[in-house]
């Protein structure tokens, strides 16, 4: 631990897999307390919200004494589920996470009902995947009609916590324009929610929290909690909204997230609104935006391709005309929710350590294939991709990101930036300061640099062309 010099904030990652907690004194960035607390995923996707408290406080917890003399709080959580509530604030199901792609028939509806693609791009910012909250909500509606008539309030995870740690009633609920921007059923064009959209889906806008502004408090923490009552509770914001606080990115700084999802994604001034649904139109959780590329299969489809072939994750080889698509749950950049894994190419002498090159390659393609669009026009191409996430710590994910992109990369130092940007939001909300220049001066995006290398022409070429021939078959059902 780190002496304080300033007053301490938490900062909160509730991710899929778990809770973690940091401790982070708000004028260094230095974490002086950590906890971590895991959840329990059911195979459907499916998880209890209850459960994410239960880690919250546990997590909490462990941070001891430094938590109780924290001066604010704020909470990072899975962008997309569908939390739903009774009249007692309680769960009337499981939440349905961000990964799940049930719910492909009826986005697929929404959009032809609602004009097609470019409509909702123009509408709400993003053409709506299948794991967007408003096809989940429809979904359900339509396989549970019991379950959507007996919820009172609906909630994504980190409003859910947020309302908890606030001690809200079921009605004063919260979220921010960052994580209700990829609803589906909030416009970045409007900064509010589509009441249209709403009411297709049968959604009484009453059951939806209030958008609070950024650098606006939530609420206060309530009695009882392993933090001081009465402090203020943030925002709070979506983990990749918060991530980018954590980077303190500014424009044109482009960041390549490698986690059980893959992300590409960079702050921008301009509002996103791409008709193909391969880039996502977010706001970030200050007054800009986020367009980012998000695809389902990525550091946990790998390494079940080594598993398979019995290899340790960083043995892989080069060379090989193997070509492997790992859409192992489908996919939402390219976008294919029906799709399974295709693997294309093998000979008499293609290599385990080959094809598992090859894995780590389709997992990387998907997510480089959005990066132009992204960025905004003009952002320099010679800027490092910031790599991120469990994945960014393997050399076999360097080297492939560095190979396939033919551009600089940078491993940040700081870990756990999604709770290092809830915390920044934390402290810009405690200290009257925007959050991405406080997460600056903490210097977060500090790392070592590793030059750019050759692009692999040839391996981008097989991914392009293998994809574009396997496309039908890849989009059935």
């Amino acid at each position: 631990m780190t002496a304080a010099e300033g007053p301490l904030v938490v900062g909160v990652d509730s991710s899929t897999q778990s809770t973690k907690v940091l401790v982070v004194d708000a004028a260094t960035g230095a974490v002086v307390a950590r906890g971590q607390a895991p959840h329990q995923v059911t195979a459907e996707h499916d998880s209890d919200p209850e459960v994410w408290w239960e880690a919250l406080t546990s997590a909490l917890a462990q941070c001891g004494e430094p938590a109780k003399r924290a001066g604010a709080v704020a909470v990072a959580g899975q962008q997309h589920g569908l939390v739903t509530l009774d009249a007692e604030g309680r769960p009337v199901r499981n939440a349905l996470l961000w990964n799940d792609t049930r719910s492909a028939p009826q986005r697929d509806r929404l959009l032809a009902e609602l004009g097609g693609p470019e409509a909702w791009a123009e509408r709400v910012g993003s053409v709506p995947a299948a794991s967007f909250t408003v096809t989940k909500w429809s979904w359900l509606a339509e396989h549970e009609p019991a379950a959507a008539a007996a919820t009172r309030a609906v909630r994504l995870p980190h409003d859910y916590l947020t309302g908890r740690l606030a001690g809200a009633p079921v009605s004063a609920g919260t979220t921010d324009r960052g994580d209700a921007s990829g609803s589906g059923w909030w416009s970045t064009a409007t900064g509010a929610y589509d009441e249209e959209i709403l009411a297709h889906v049968g959604l009484d806008p009453a059951l939806l929290p209030r958008v609070v502004p950024p650098g606006e408090a939530a609420g206060t923490v309530a009695e009882g909690l392993p933090l001081p009552a009465g402090i203020p509770v943030a925002a709070g914001t979506g983990d990749n909204m918060a991530g980018a606080l954590g980077l303190g990115l500014a424009p044109g700084s482009p960041v390549l997230s490698l986690g059980t999802s893959g992300t590409v994604y960079a702050v921008s001034e301009r509002r996103p609104a791409d008709p193909t649904g391969t880039v996502a139109g977010f706001a970030d959780a200050g007054s800009a935006f986020l367009p980012l590329a998000c695809t389902l299969n990525c550091t946990l489809a790998v390494d079940r391709f080594a598993a398979l072939l019995g290899r340790d994750r960083e043995a892989v080889e080069a060379g090989g005309s193997a070509v492997v698509l790992p859409f192992l749950d489908g996919e939402r950049t390219p976008d294919l929710p029906y799709a399974s894994g295709l693997v294309h190419g093998l000979r008499h002498d293609t290599t385990a350590g080959q094809l598992l090159q090859a894995a780590y390659d389709g997992a990387v393609f998907a997510l480089l294939k959005a990066l132009d669009l992204v960025l905004d026009e003009g952002a320099d191409p010679n800027e490092p991709i910031l790599l991120i996430g469990g994945g960014a710590r393997g050399t076999a994910w360097r080297e492939t990101v560095r190979r396939l992109s033919g551009r600089p990369v940078r491993v940040p130092v700081a870990e756990e930036l999604v709770a290092l940007g809830a915390a920044a939001q934390a402290a810009g909300l405690l200290l009257g300061r925007d959050a991405a220049a406080v997460a600056r001066g903490w210097d977060t995006a500090r790392g070592p640099a590793l030059p750019a290398v050759e692009r692999d022409e040839a391996a981008l070429e097989r991914l392009g062309t293998t994809l574009a021939d396997a496309d039908a078959l890849l989009r059935r059902a």
